[in-house]
C-alpha cells in the first residue's frame, strides 16, 4: 500500500498539470507587489502587513482558479492513465483494486493542501516588504477580517493565518473527492473536469432556493477560512461530502470495466 501511495505521489508531482498549478499558485501573489489598486480587494483598505497577503491570494483564487486546478489535476489521475493504457496493466498485477483506488484517493485529497501551501508561501514572500510585526487591523482570516479588532501581534497573526490556511485546504478536499469520482465515471480528463466544475456551478446557482437548502450546499462553505465561532456543523458537512464522494468513487472503480 505504501508503495502505491509513493508511486501516486510521484506521478502527481511529475504531472505537468500539477506542476503548472503549483507554480501559478505560488507566483500569483507576485501580482499584489505591483498592483496599484490592491486596496479594492480589501474594501478600500490599505495593506499594512505581510500577514494580510495570504487572505488576499486565497480569496481571489479559491472561488474558481484553485477548484479548476483541483478538477483538472485530480481527474487526470484517472483519465491520463486510461488514455495512455497504463491503468489496465496495473490492475492485472496481484494488487487489489481497492488498494489502487485508496492510494489515488489519498493523494488526490492531499492536493488541495499542496495548492494552499504554495499560495500561502508565495503570499508571505511577497509580504516581506510590508513586514510581519505588530500591526493595527486583521489578517483577513480572523475576527473582523481585514479591519480586525485592534492591534494584532505577530504570534496572533501567524495563528490566524495558519488556522485559515488549514480551513481553506479542508474546504477544498470535497472538490478533490468529487473530481476523482467524475474521473472514474467518465474515464476522461476533460469530461471529468467539466463535470466537476458544472456540479459546483449548479450548486452556486441554487442560491435562489430556501436558506435551509443553501446551508447544505458544498459551495456555500467555500469561504470557511474566514468564518469564526463554532465550525463543527460546517466541518461535519464537508466530511460527509468527502466520505460520500470517496465511497462512491471506490465502489464505481471496483465495478468499472477498464
Amino acid at each position: 500500500m505504501l508503495t502505491l501511495i509513493t508511486l501516486e505521489f510521484r506521478k502527481l508531482l511529475g504531472s505537468r498539470s500539477a506542476q503548472l498549478a503549483l507554480l501559478v499558485s505560488f507566483f500569483l501573489p507576485l501580482l499584489w507587489a505591483v498592483a496599484p489598486r490592491l486596496g479594492l480587494l480589501l474594501g478600500n483598505m490599505a495593506v499594512v502587513s505581510g500577514w494580510q497577503m495570504p487572505a488576499v491570494s486565497i480569496g481571489v483564487a479559491v472561488q474558481f482558479m484553485i477548484p479548476l486546478f483541483i478538477a483538472v489535476v485530480v481527474a487526470e489521475m484517472i483519465g491520463t492513465e486510461v488514455s495512455q493504457g497504463t491503468l489496465a496493466p496495473l490492475l492485472l498485477r496481484p494488487v487489489s483494486r481497492n488498494h489502487v483506488m485508496f492510494s489515488k484517493l489519498l493523494v488526490a485529497l492531499s492536493f488541495p493542501f499542496l495548492l494552499i501551501a504554495a499560495t500561502v508561501i508565495g503570499s508571505l514572500l511577497v509580504g516581506i516588504p510590508r513586514g510581519f510585526g505588530m500591526f493595527g487591523g486583521g489578517t483577513g482570516m480572523g475576527p473582523g477580517l481585514f479591519v480586525g479588532v485592534g492591534t494584532l501581534t505577530s504570534g496572533a497573526a501567524f495563528a490566524e493565518v495558519l488556522r485559515g490556511s488549514l480551513l481553506a485546504a479542508v474546504m477544498l478536499v470535497p472538490v478533490a473527492a468529487l473530481s476523482l469520482l467524475c474521473g472514474v465515471l467518465f474515464l476522461n480528463t476533460a469530461s471529468a473536469a467539466l463535470a466537476t466544475l458544472a456540479i459546483l456551478n449548479i450548486m452556486r446557482l441554487l442560491v435562489v432556493f430556501p436558506q435551509a437548502l443553501q446551508r447544505v450546499l458544498l459551495t456555500n462553505h467555500l469561504a470557511l477560512y474566514t468564518e469564526q465561532g463554532n465550525l463543527t456543523q460546517a466541518l461535519i458537512l464537508l466530511l460527509i461530502y468527502t466520505v460520500g464522494f470517496s465511497v462512491m468513487a471506490v465502489i464505481a472503480f471496483d465495478r468499472r470495466d477498464i
